[in-house]
């Protein structure tokens, strides 16, 4: 694959509507060619704990943060006409899509691939198929792993190896 936009998102709590961040990742002919970066004020606005243990972030990183709608017009631009690459895609296209049903927003019905799926296919040997260790597999060491940039950086170099 040689043009598309992975994307991450984390969610402050078990609502899929509430991403607190979002990272972006852009490749054209292969190459990165474009990254974004948000805290995103989520709604439902609260942490659970959970959450925050995997990520960090609480209520006092994103208490100033723009809300997801604002967030989104940054964005769209960026990835218009891409298709959308994940890892464990379902998880992320759910949040993107419960976010614009949240903020009453028309969802354009992005294609999106999943870099867990193909990842599944393609080393069936390995311990297990989360981010971290598929992007090694890949030859791209995830150092900051469930910080949403960072994701979509592996997520990135996963889907221009193995999509």
């Amino acid at each position: 694959m040689q043009d598309f936009a992975a994307i991450d998102f984390e969610t402050a709590n078990f609502e899929r509507c509430s991403v607190c961040s979002v990272g972006v990742v852009v490749v054209r002919g292969g190459e990165i060619v474009d990254s974004f970066y948000s805290l995103i004020q989520p709604e439902p606005n609260y942490y659970h704990w959970r959450c925050t243990q995997v990520h960090g972030l609480t209520c006092a990183d994103t208490d100033d943060a723009p809300v997801f709608s604002e967030v989104w017009k940054q964005i769209e631009p960026m990835i218009e006409g891409l298709p959308l690459v994940a890892h464990n895609a379902p998880f992320d296209k759910g949040c993107l899509m419960a976010s614009f049903y949240t903020y009453q927003m028309d969802y354009p019905d992005y294609e999106f691939f999943d870099t867990l799926k193909a990842a599944r296919r393609k080393f069936p040997h390995l311990p297990n198929h989360q981010l971290h260790t598929v992007s090694s597999a890949c030859g791209y060491e995830l150092a900051d792993h469930h910080h949403a940039l960072a994701d979509a950086e592996a997520c990135a170099w996963i889907a221009r190896e193995i999509l």
